[in-house]
Protein backbone atom coordinates (compact mmCIF):
# COMPACT_ATOMS: atom_id res chain seq x y z
CA UNK A 1 0.00 0.00 0.00
CA UNK A 2 2.98 2.30 0.85
CA UNK A 3 3.69 1.39 -3.23
CA UNK A 4 0.84 2.98 -4.12
CA UNK A 5 0.89 6.16 -2.34
CA UNK A 6 4.38 6.65 -3.57
CA UNK A 7 3.13 6.20 -7.01
CA UNK A 8 -0.41 8.23 -6.47
CA UNK A 9 1.78 11.04 -5.07
CA UNK A 10 3.75 11.26 -8.15
CA UNK A 11 0.75 11.04 -10.46
CA UNK A 12 -0.64 14.20 -8.63
CA UNK A 13 2.49 16.09 -8.91
CA UNK A 14 2.13 15.45 -12.42
CA UNK A 15 -1.77 16.45 -12.21
CA UNK A 16 -0.95 19.55 -9.93
CA UNK A 17 1.61 21.09 -11.98
CA UNK A 18 -0.26 20.52 -15.52
CA UNK A 19 -2.90 22.78 -16.64
CA UNK A 20 -5.63 19.92 -16.32
CA UNK A 21 -7.38 21.24 -13.10
CA UNK A 22 -7.83 24.86 -14.26
CA UNK A 23 -9.57 23.28 -17.45
CA UNK A 24 -11.51 20.69 -15.97
CA UNK A 25 -12.76 23.62 -13.07
CA UNK A 26 -14.13 25.59 -16.40
CA UNK A 27 -16.45 22.15 -16.86
CA UNK A 28 -16.67 21.37 -13.68
CA UNK A 29 -16.51 22.69 -10.32
CA UNK A 30 -14.75 19.98 -8.56
CA UNK A 31 -15.04 19.73 -4.35
CA UNK A 32 -12.92 22.33 -2.72
CA UNK A 33 -11.09 19.56 -0.90
CA UNK A 34 -9.72 18.23 -4.31
CA UNK A 35 -9.00 21.84 -5.52
CA UNK A 36 -6.78 22.22 -2.33
CA UNK A 37 -4.85 19.01 -2.25
CA UNK A 38 -3.46 19.56 -6.05
CA UNK A 39 -3.20 23.07 -5.03
CA UNK A 40 -0.57 21.80 -2.20
CA UNK A 41 0.96 19.29 -4.24
CA UNK A 42 1.64 22.18 -7.19
CA UNK A 43 4.23 24.02 -4.91
CA UNK A 44 7.47 23.87 -6.67
CA UNK A 45 11.02 25.54 -6.32
CA UNK A 46 11.27 24.81 -9.87
CA UNK A 47 9.57 26.44 -13.33
CA UNK A 48 6.21 25.36 -13.99
CA UNK A 49 5.68 23.72 -17.67
CA UNK A 50 4.64 26.60 -19.66
CA UNK A 51 1.26 26.85 -21.25
CA UNK A 52 0.22 27.60 -24.67
CA UNK A 53 -2.62 29.71 -24.64
CA UNK A 54 -3.22 29.64 -28.46
CA UNK A 55 -4.57 26.44 -27.98
CA UNK A 56 -7.91 25.82 -27.16
CA UNK A 57 -9.11 24.02 -23.44
CA UNK A 58 -9.75 20.80 -25.51
CA UNK A 59 -6.19 20.93 -27.11
CA UNK A 60 -4.39 21.40 -24.09
CA UNK A 61 -6.02 18.87 -21.94
CA UNK A 62 -4.89 16.22 -24.37
CA UNK A 63 -1.61 17.46 -24.71
CA UNK A 64 -1.35 17.33 -21.22
CA UNK A 65 -2.88 14.11 -20.48
CA UNK A 66 -0.70 12.14 -23.65
CA UNK A 67 2.42 14.06 -22.00
CA UNK A 68 1.77 11.72 -19.03
CA UNK A 69 1.46 8.57 -20.49
CA UNK A 70 -0.47 5.43 -21.41
CA UNK A 71 -2.60 5.39 -17.61
CA UNK A 72 -3.83 9.56 -18.26
CA UNK A 73 -4.51 8.63 -21.96
CA UNK A 74 -6.59 5.69 -21.73
CA UNK A 75 -8.51 7.23 -18.56
CA UNK A 76 -8.87 10.06 -20.82
CA UNK A 77 -10.13 8.15 -23.55
CA UNK A 78 -12.75 5.95 -21.02
CA UNK A 79 -13.86 9.26 -19.64
CA UNK A 80 -14.68 11.11 -22.61
CA UNK A 81 -17.38 7.61 -23.45
CA UNK A 82 -18.90 8.48 -19.93
CA UNK A 83 -20.71 11.98 -19.94
CA UNK A 84 -23.26 10.53 -17.08
CA UNK A 85 -19.65 10.87 -15.18
CA UNK A 86 -17.70 14.12 -16.11
CA UNK A 87 -19.93 15.88 -18.16
CA UNK A 88 -21.40 16.59 -21.82
CA UNK A 89 -18.87 19.60 -22.48
CA UNK A 90 -15.95 18.22 -21.07
CA UNK A 91 -16.96 15.00 -22.43
CA UNK A 92 -16.75 16.64 -25.83
CA UNK A 93 -12.87 17.83 -24.69
CA UNK A 94 -12.04 14.75 -24.81
CA UNK A 95 -13.08 13.18 -27.85
CA UNK A 96 -10.05 14.23 -29.83
CA UNK A 97 -7.41 12.92 -27.17
CA UNK A 98 -5.03 11.11 -29.91
CA UNK A 99 -2.76 8.02 -28.43
CA UNK A 100 0.49 8.66 -29.71
CA UNK A 101 3.75 7.60 -28.15
CA UNK A 102 7.40 7.62 -29.21
CA UNK A 103 8.47 3.99 -30.55
CA UNK A 104 10.13 1.74 -28.68
CA UNK A 105 13.43 0.62 -30.65
CA UNK A 106 13.30 -2.05 -33.79
CA UNK A 107 15.43 -4.78 -31.33
CA UNK A 108 13.32 -4.68 -28.46
CA UNK A 109 10.30 -5.26 -30.92
CA UNK A 110 11.97 -8.40 -32.23
CA UNK A 111 13.16 -9.51 -28.91
CA UNK A 112 9.66 -9.48 -27.58
CA UNK A 113 8.06 -11.16 -31.02
CA UNK A 114 11.21 -14.28 -30.58
CA UNK A 115 10.34 -14.98 -26.70
CA UNK A 116 6.42 -14.97 -27.00
CA UNK A 117 6.40 -17.10 -30.83
CA UNK A 118 9.62 -19.40 -30.19
CA UNK A 119 12.67 -19.28 -32.51
CA UNK A 120 11.20 -21.28 -35.40
CA UNK A 121 8.36 -18.99 -35.74
CA UNK A 122 10.03 -15.77 -35.31
CA UNK A 123 12.98 -17.27 -38.24
CA UNK A 124 10.07 -17.41 -40.46
CA UNK A 125 9.36 -13.76 -40.61
CA UNK A 126 11.01 -11.55 -42.12
CA UNK A 127 11.69 -8.01 -43.17
CA UNK A 128 10.40 -6.51 -40.13
CA UNK A 129 10.42 -2.67 -40.48
CA UNK A 130 10.85 -0.27 -38.26
CA UNK A 131 7.91 0.90 -36.31
CA UNK A 132 5.04 2.43 -38.79
CA UNK A 133 2.78 3.69 -35.90
CA UNK A 134 3.34 3.82 -32.23
CA UNK A 135 0.51 4.25 -29.59
CA UNK A 136 0.17 4.17 -25.93
CA UNK A 137 -0.27 0.47 -25.78
CA UNK A 138 1.51 -1.42 -28.83
CA UNK A 139 3.37 -0.28 -32.06
CA UNK A 140 3.10 -1.73 -35.09
CA UNK A 141 5.82 -3.19 -37.65
CA UNK A 142 5.28 -4.20 -41.52
CA UNK A 143 6.68 -7.56 -42.27
CA UNK A 144 6.59 -10.79 -44.29
CA UNK A 145 5.43 -13.97 -42.69
CA UNK A 146 5.91 -17.55 -44.74
CA UNK A 147 2.20 -18.35 -44.79
CA UNK A 148 2.06 -22.38 -45.90
CA UNK A 149 4.58 -21.69 -48.26
CA UNK A 150 3.43 -18.75 -49.33
CA UNK A 151 4.97 -15.11 -48.39
CA UNK A 152 2.67 -12.80 -47.52
CA UNK A 153 2.93 -8.70 -45.97
CA UNK A 154 1.63 -8.80 -42.70
CA UNK A 155 1.20 -6.24 -40.07
CA UNK A 156 2.88 -7.06 -36.27
CA UNK A 157 1.29 -5.36 -33.87
CA UNK A 158 3.37 -5.44 -30.83
CA UNK A 159 2.55 -4.24 -26.64
CA UNK A 160 5.18 -2.11 -25.14
CA UNK A 161 7.74 -3.64 -22.68
CA UNK A 162 6.48 -3.97 -19.22
CA UNK A 163 3.19 -1.84 -20.31
CA UNK A 164 1.06 -3.96 -17.74
CA UNK A 165 3.17 -3.46 -15.04
CA UNK A 166 3.51 0.28 -15.21
CA UNK A 167 -0.51 0.96 -16.05
CA UNK A 168 -1.65 -1.40 -13.14
CA UNK A 169 0.57 0.04 -10.60
CA UNK A 170 -0.38 3.43 -11.80
CA UNK A 171 -4.18 2.74 -12.21
CA UNK A 172 -3.98 1.28 -8.12
CA UNK A 173 -2.64 4.43 -7.24
CA UNK A 174 -5.82 5.68 -9.35
CA UNK A 175 -8.23 3.52 -7.47
CA UNK A 176 -6.86 4.40 -3.86
CA UNK A 177 -7.39 8.17 -5.29
CA UNK A 178 -10.81 7.66 -6.02
CA UNK A 179 -11.63 5.98 -2.74
CA UNK A 180 -10.05 8.84 -0.70
CA UNK A 181 -12.20 11.16 -2.92
CA UNK A 182 -15.56 8.93 -2.02
CA UNK A 183 -14.63 8.83 1.77
CA UNK A 184 -13.74 12.43 2.17
CA UNK A 185 -16.06 14.18 -0.50
CA UNK A 186 -19.57 12.55 0.39
CA UNK A 187 -21.34 13.84 -2.42
CA UNK A 188 -19.22 11.89 -5.10
CA UNK A 189 -20.21 8.61 -4.02
CA UNK A 190 -22.97 8.44 -6.80
CA UNK A 191 -20.13 8.89 -9.59
CA UNK A 192 -18.93 5.46 -8.09
CA UNK A 193 -15.55 6.72 -8.80
CA UNK A 194 -14.09 3.42 -7.47
CA UNK A 195 -15.87 0.85 -9.79
CA UNK A 196 -15.49 3.48 -13.05
CA UNK A 197 -11.47 3.20 -11.99
CA UNK A 198 -12.19 -0.43 -11.52
CA UNK A 199 -13.80 -0.89 -14.79
CA UNK A 200 -11.05 1.32 -16.60
CA UNK A 201 -8.36 -1.10 -15.10
CA UNK A 202 -10.35 -4.70 -16.17
CA UNK A 203 -11.14 -3.39 -19.70
CA UNK A 204 -7.48 -2.04 -20.57
CA UNK A 205 -6.01 -5.48 -19.27
CA UNK A 206 -8.05 -7.59 -21.50
CA UNK A 207 -7.16 -4.88 -24.42
CA UNK A 208 -3.13 -5.38 -23.23
CA UNK A 209 -3.66 -9.12 -24.24
CA UNK A 210 -3.64 -8.97 -28.08
CA UNK A 211 -5.06 -12.16 -28.73
CA UNK A 212 -8.64 -10.67 -26.94
CA UNK A 213 -8.45 -8.17 -30.16
CA UNK A 214 -7.42 -10.29 -32.36
CA UNK A 215 -10.73 -12.66 -31.03
CA UNK A 216 -12.75 -9.33 -31.98
CA UNK A 217 -11.42 -9.32 -35.52
CA UNK A 218 -11.90 -12.77 -36.26
CA UNK A 219 -15.68 -12.11 -35.09
CA UNK A 220 -15.94 -9.43 -36.99
CA UNK A 221 -14.49 -11.05 -40.00
CA UNK A 222 -17.02 -13.93 -39.59
CA UNK A 223 -19.78 -11.79 -39.53
CA UNK A 224 -18.89 -9.41 -41.89
CA UNK A 225 -17.58 -12.46 -44.96
CA UNK A 226 -20.46 -12.01 -47.05
CA UNK A 227 -20.59 -8.48 -47.23
CA UNK A 228 -19.74 -6.85 -50.68
CA UNK A 229 -17.32 -4.14 -50.88
CA UNK A 230 -16.35 -5.25 -47.56
CA UNK A 231 -13.34 -6.76 -45.92
CA UNK A 232 -11.86 -7.58 -42.35
CA UNK A 233 -8.25 -8.35 -42.48
CA UNK A 234 -6.69 -12.29 -41.38
CA UNK A 235 -5.57 -12.94 -38.14
CA UNK A 236 -2.59 -15.55 -38.51
CA UNK A 237 -3.40 -17.20 -35.17
CA UNK A 238 0.39 -19.12 -35.57
CA UNK A 239 2.25 -15.61 -35.29
CA UNK A 240 -0.25 -14.02 -32.57
CA UNK A 241 -0.28 -14.51 -28.75
CA UNK A 242 -0.54 -12.53 -25.46
CA UNK A 243 1.75 -9.47 -26.68
CA UNK A 244 1.91 -10.15 -30.89
CA UNK A 245 -1.08 -10.36 -32.95
CA UNK A 246 -0.33 -10.47 -36.79
CA UNK A 247 -2.37 -9.89 -39.26
CA UNK A 248 -2.80 -8.92 -43.02
CA UNK A 249 -1.25 -5.99 -44.27
CA UNK A 250 -3.71 -3.08 -46.28
CA UNK A 251 -2.22 -2.05 -49.11
CA UNK A 252 -5.10 0.71 -49.62
CA UNK A 253 -5.61 4.22 -49.33
CA UNK A 254 -6.71 6.16 -46.02
CA UNK A 255 -10.21 7.71 -46.62
CA UNK A 256 -9.06 10.78 -45.45
CA UNK A 257 -7.07 10.97 -48.54
CA UNK A 258 -9.80 12.32 -50.17
CA UNK A 259 -8.10 13.72 -53.41
CA UNK A 260 -6.50 10.73 -54.51
CA UNK A 261 -9.49 8.46 -53.92
CA UNK A 262 -11.11 10.73 -56.56
CA UNK A 263 -7.69 10.47 -58.77
CA UNK A 264 -8.17 6.77 -58.68
CA UNK A 265 -11.97 7.15 -60.23
CA UNK A 266 -13.24 5.56 -56.85
CA UNK A 267 -16.87 6.91 -56.47
CA UNK A 268 -16.40 8.43 -52.72
CA UNK A 269 -20.09 9.08 -52.51
CA UNK A 270 -20.65 5.58 -52.95
CA UNK A 271 -17.77 5.19 -50.60
CA UNK A 272 -19.52 7.32 -48.04
CA UNK A 273 -23.25 5.75 -48.76
CA UNK A 274 -21.14 2.40 -48.37
CA UNK A 275 -19.42 2.69 -44.86
CA UNK A 276 -22.82 4.36 -43.18
CA UNK A 277 -25.18 1.68 -44.25
CA UNK A 278 -22.10 -0.72 -43.40
CA UNK A 279 -22.08 0.30 -39.83
CA UNK A 280 -25.79 0.21 -39.60
CA UNK A 281 -25.96 -3.59 -40.95
CA UNK A 282 -23.18 -4.48 -38.53
CA UNK A 283 -24.91 -3.01 -35.60
CA UNK A 284 -28.40 -4.34 -36.34
CA UNK A 285 -27.29 -7.58 -37.78
CA UNK A 286 -24.85 -9.06 -35.86
CA UNK A 287 -24.78 -6.77 -32.70
CA UNK A 288 -21.23 -6.41 -33.15
CA UNK A 289 -19.69 -3.58 -34.63
CA UNK A 290 -16.81 -1.56 -35.15
CA UNK A 291 -16.72 1.58 -32.06
CA UNK A 292 -12.94 3.47 -33.26
CA UNK A 293 -14.51 4.24 -37.28
CA UNK A 294 -12.67 7.44 -37.46
CA UNK A 295 -10.70 8.24 -40.72
CA UNK A 296 -7.38 6.57 -39.57
CA UNK A 297 -9.00 3.29 -39.60
CA UNK A 298 -10.65 2.93 -42.50
CA UNK A 299 -9.40 2.73 -45.77
CA UNK A 300 -10.01 1.28 -49.72
CA UNK A 301 -7.85 -1.16 -50.90
CA UNK A 302 -6.55 -1.84 -54.46
CA UNK A 303 -10.11 -3.42 -55.20
CA UNK A 304 -11.86 -0.56 -54.13
CA UNK A 305 -13.57 -2.35 -50.81
CA UNK A 306 -13.27 -0.75 -47.32
CA UNK A 307 -11.14 -2.21 -44.82
CA UNK A 308 -11.23 -1.58 -41.07
CA UNK A 309 -8.67 -1.72 -39.04
CA UNK A 310 -7.49 -1.38 -35.06
CA UNK A 311 -10.74 -3.92 -33.19
CA UNK A 312 -9.43 -2.60 -29.65
CA UNK A 313 -12.64 -0.94 -28.86
CA UNK A 314 -15.76 -2.80 -30.73
CA UNK A 315 -19.37 -2.08 -29.33
CA UNK A 316 -21.73 -5.29 -28.99
CA UNK A 317 -25.66 -5.06 -28.76
CA UNK A 318 -28.14 -7.76 -27.15
CA UNK A 319 -30.88 -8.70 -29.19
CA UNK A 320 -33.40 -6.09 -27.50
CA UNK A 321 -30.88 -3.35 -28.47
CA UNK A 322 -30.54 -4.45 -31.82
CA UNK A 323 -34.44 -4.64 -32.03
CA UNK A 324 -34.91 -1.11 -30.29
CA UNK A 325 -32.36 0.33 -32.10
CA UNK A 326 -33.77 -0.17 -36.00
CA UNK A 327 -37.64 -0.17 -34.98
CA UNK A 328 -36.65 3.21 -33.33
CA UNK A 329 -34.66 4.95 -36.32
CA UNK A 330 -36.83 3.05 -38.96
CA UNK A 331 -40.18 5.04 -37.14
CA UNK A 332 -38.47 8.48 -37.48
CA UNK A 333 -37.77 7.55 -40.86
CA UNK A 334 -41.45 6.56 -41.44
CA UNK A 335 -42.52 9.76 -39.06
CA UNK A 336 -44.20 7.13 -37.09
CA UNK A 337 -43.80 8.63 -33.71
CA UNK A 338 -46.72 6.22 -31.87
CA UNK A 339 -44.44 3.23 -33.51
CA UNK A 340 -41.43 4.72 -31.78
CA UNK A 341 -43.17 5.65 -28.35
CA UNK A 342 -44.87 1.95 -28.71
CA UNK A 343 -41.11 0.20 -28.99
CA UNK A 344 -39.83 1.87 -25.81
CA UNK A 345 -42.96 0.52 -23.83
CA UNK A 346 -42.11 -2.88 -24.93
CA UNK A 347 -38.46 -3.05 -24.50
CA UNK A 348 -39.31 -1.92 -20.52
CA UNK A 349 -36.83 1.26 -21.54
CA UNK A 350 -39.54 3.27 -19.89
CA UNK A 351 -42.41 2.85 -17.25
CA UNK A 352 -45.16 1.08 -18.26
CA UNK A 353 -47.76 3.89 -16.84
CA UNK A 354 -46.06 6.42 -18.73
CA UNK A 355 -49.15 7.59 -21.57
CA UNK A 356 -47.81 6.14 -24.77
CA UNK A 357 -49.78 9.76 -26.17
CA UNK A 358 -47.24 12.16 -24.05
CA UNK A 359 -44.32 10.09 -25.25
CA UNK A 360 -45.22 10.50 -28.51
CA UNK A 361 -46.23 13.70 -28.61
CA UNK A 362 -42.32 14.56 -26.94
CA UNK A 363 -40.85 12.01 -29.87
CA UNK A 364 -42.75 14.17 -32.26
CA UNK A 365 -41.23 17.33 -31.34
CA UNK A 366 -37.30 15.70 -32.14
CA UNK A 367 -38.30 14.40 -35.46
CA UNK A 368 -40.49 17.03 -36.55
CA UNK A 369 -37.49 19.61 -36.67
CA UNK A 370 -35.12 17.06 -38.70
CA UNK A 371 -37.32 16.77 -41.29
CA UNK A 372 -37.21 20.70 -41.86
CA UNK A 373 -33.48 20.81 -41.90
CA UNK A 374 -31.50 20.18 -45.04
CA UNK A 375 -29.79 17.17 -46.44
CA UNK A 376 -26.29 17.96 -45.07
CA UNK A 377 -27.25 18.96 -41.18
CA UNK A 378 -29.51 15.53 -40.95
CA UNK A 379 -27.70 12.85 -38.20
CA UNK A 380 -28.33 9.63 -37.14
CA UNK A 381 -26.04 10.06 -34.21
CA UNK A 382 -27.55 13.32 -33.11
CA UNK A 383 -31.48 12.22 -33.22
CA UNK A 384 -30.28 9.73 -31.11
CA UNK A 385 -28.48 11.89 -28.47
CA UNK A 386 -31.79 14.04 -28.68
CA UNK A 387 -33.78 11.00 -27.94
CA UNK A 388 -32.14 9.75 -25.02
CA UNK A 389 -32.10 13.79 -23.17
CA UNK A 390 -36.08 13.55 -24.10
CA UNK A 391 -36.42 10.12 -23.30
CA UNK A 392 -34.80 10.87 -19.64
CA UNK A 393 -37.92 12.72 -18.65
CA UNK A 394 -39.98 9.83 -19.14
CA UNK A 395 -37.42 7.91 -16.71
CA UNK A 396 -35.79 6.38 -19.44
CA UNK A 397 -33.05 4.31 -17.65
CA UNK A 398 -29.16 4.86 -19.13
CA UNK A 399 -28.09 2.31 -22.07
CA UNK A 400 -24.43 3.14 -22.31
CA UNK A 401 -24.17 0.10 -24.86
CA UNK A 402 -26.22 2.69 -27.10
CA UNK A 403 -24.72 5.58 -26.07
CA UNK A 404 -21.69 3.92 -27.39
CA UNK A 405 -23.35 3.26 -30.80
CA UNK A 406 -24.67 6.66 -30.60
CA UNK A 407 -21.42 8.22 -30.07
CA UNK A 408 -19.71 5.95 -32.75
CA UNK A 409 -22.54 6.74 -35.37
CA UNK A 410 -22.12 10.76 -35.03
CA UNK A 411 -18.17 9.97 -35.67
CA UNK A 412 -19.32 7.51 -38.56
CA UNK A 413 -21.96 10.35 -40.00
CA UNK A 414 -18.86 13.33 -39.82
CA UNK A 415 -16.58 10.61 -42.05
CA UNK A 416 -18.92 10.25 -44.47
CA UNK A 417 -19.35 13.82 -45.03
CA UNK A 418 -16.37 14.43 -45.58
CA UNK A 419 -16.51 12.35 -48.73
CA UNK A 420 -19.74 13.68 -49.79
CA UNK A 421 -21.15 16.54 -47.81
CA UNK A 422 -24.91 15.90 -48.92
CA UNK A 423 -24.75 12.60 -47.85
CA UNK A 424 -28.70 11.67 -46.98
CA UNK A 425 -28.29 9.77 -43.92
CA UNK A 426 -32.06 8.95 -43.46
CA UNK A 427 -31.92 7.46 -47.59
CA UNK A 428 -28.73 5.89 -46.87
CA UNK A 429 -29.94 4.09 -43.54
CA UNK A 430 -33.47 3.22 -45.23
CA UNK A 431 -32.72 0.18 -46.92
CA UNK A 432 -30.28 -1.64 -44.55
CA UNK A 433 -33.33 -1.12 -41.86
CA UNK A 434 -35.79 -2.15 -43.54
CA UNK A 435 -34.57 -5.47 -44.97
CA UNK A 436 -33.36 -6.15 -41.47
CA UNK A 437 -37.23 -5.60 -40.28
CA UNK A 438 -38.47 -7.48 -42.74
CA UNK A 439 -36.01 -10.85 -42.07
CA UNK A 440 -36.39 -10.60 -38.26
CA UNK A 441 -39.88 -11.10 -38.55
CA UNK A 442 -39.14 -14.14 -40.71
CA UNK A 443 -40.62 -17.51 -38.95
CA UNK A 444 -37.80 -19.18 -40.37
CA UNK A 445 -34.90 -16.69 -38.62
CA UNK A 446 -35.93 -17.90 -35.28
CA UNK A 447 -35.36 -21.31 -36.13
CA UNK A 448 -31.67 -20.95 -38.32
CA UNK A 449 -30.87 -18.13 -34.94
CA UNK A 450 -31.20 -21.34 -32.55
CA UNK A 451 -29.14 -23.70 -34.22
CA UNK A 452 -26.34 -20.84 -34.98
CA UNK A 453 -26.36 -19.59 -31.23
CA UNK A 454 -25.44 -23.29 -30.19
CA UNK A 455 -22.70 -23.85 -32.30
CA UNK A 456 -21.07 -20.06 -32.10
CA UNK A 457 -17.72 -19.75 -30.43
CA UNK A 458 -16.92 -23.20 -31.54
CA UNK A 459 -17.31 -22.20 -35.38
CA UNK A 460 -15.80 -18.82 -34.90
CA UNK A 461 -12.58 -19.78 -33.33
CA UNK A 462 -12.27 -23.15 -32.52
CA UNK A 463 -8.15 -23.20 -31.65
CA UNK A 464 -9.42 -20.33 -28.51
CA UNK A 465 -12.75 -20.77 -27.06
CA UNK A 466 -11.27 -19.98 -23.89
CA UNK A 467 -9.98 -16.48 -25.54
CA UNK A 468 -13.17 -15.96 -27.53
CA UNK A 469 -15.34 -15.81 -23.86
CA UNK A 470 -12.76 -13.48 -22.48
CA UNK A 471 -12.85 -10.96 -25.42
CA UNK A 472 -16.51 -11.13 -24.74
CA UNK A 473 -16.36 -10.78 -21.51
CA UNK A 474 -13.92 -7.50 -22.15
CA UNK A 475 -16.98 -6.35 -24.71
CA UNK A 476 -19.81 -6.80 -22.61
CA UNK A 477 -17.65 -5.12 -19.80
CA UNK A 478 -17.12 -1.92 -22.37
CA UNK A 479 -20.66 -1.50 -24.31
CA UNK A 480 -22.36 -2.11 -20.40
CA UNK A 481 -20.52 -0.16 -18.69
CA UNK A 482 -20.53 -1.83 -15.69
CA UNK A 483 -18.93 -4.63 -13.67
CA UNK A 484 -21.74 -7.95 -13.71
CA UNK A 485 -22.57 -8.85 -9.98
CA UNK A 486 -21.76 -12.52 -10.46
CA UNK A 487 -18.41 -11.96 -11.91
CA UNK A 488 -14.89 -12.73 -10.58
CA UNK A 489 -14.21 -9.30 -11.44
CA UNK A 490 -17.01 -7.93 -8.61
CA UNK A 491 -15.57 -10.34 -6.28
CA UNK A 492 -12.06 -8.72 -7.03
CA UNK A 493 -13.31 -5.05 -6.68
CA UNK A 494 -15.02 -5.83 -3.56
CA UNK A 495 -11.92 -7.45 -2.36
CA UNK A 496 -10.18 -4.33 -3.29
CA UNK A 497 -12.70 -2.00 -1.29
CA UNK A 498 -11.89 -3.69 1.62
CA UNK A 499 -8.28 -4.02 1.18
CA UNK A 500 -8.32 -0.11 0.87
CA UNK A 501 -11.19 0.48 3.74
CA UNK A 502 -8.81 -1.04 5.97
CA UNK A 503 -5.87 0.88 4.99
CA UNK A 504 -7.77 4.09 5.87
CA UNK A 505 -8.61 3.02 9.33
CA UNK A 506 -5.61 2.19 10.30
CA UNK A 507 -3.20 4.33 8.55
CA UNK A 508 -4.64 8.20 7.71
CA UNK A 509 -2.42 9.51 10.27
CA UNK A 510 0.61 8.39 8.58
CA UNK A 511 -0.97 8.86 4.96
CA UNK A 512 -0.90 12.75 6.05
CA UNK A 513 2.10 12.63 7.53
CA UNK A 514 4.24 10.79 4.36
CA UNK A 515 2.48 13.81 2.25
CA UNK A 516 3.79 16.10 4.21
CA UNK A 517 6.91 14.55 4.32
CA UNK A 518 6.73 14.23 0.55
CA UNK A 519 5.76 17.86 -0.16
CA UNK A 520 9.01 18.93 2.04
CA UNK A 521 11.30 16.75 0.57
CA UNK A 522 10.61 17.16 -3.39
Amino acid sequence: MIKKIIILFKLARKIAKSDILNIVTKFQEPPLAIKFFFKMLSISFFTKNKIDLNKNEGQRLSDSLESMGTTFIKLGQFLATRPDIIGENLSKQLENLQDKLPPFPLVQAKEIIKNDLGEDTYNSIVNISEPVAAASIAQVHKAQINDKGTLKDVAIKILRPNIKKIFNDEIDAMMLFAFLIESFAKKTKRLKLVEVVFLLKEITNLEMDLRFEAAAANEYAENTKNDVGFRVPQIYWNFTSENVMTLDWVDGISIRETKELENRNLDTKKIADDIIQNFLRHAVRDGFFHADMHQGNIFIDNNGHIVPIDFGIMGRLDKISKRFLAEILFGFIQRDYRKVAEVHLAAGLVPREVPIDDLAQALRSIGEPIFGQSVKDISGGKLLKQLFDVTEKFNMQTQPQLLMLQKTMVVVEGVARKLNPNTNIWITSKPVLENWLKETKDPLTTINEAIQNTSEVIKRLPEFPQIMDKANQALTYLASGQIPQNSNSYTALNTKKSEMIAFRNQSIIGFLVLVIFGLLVF
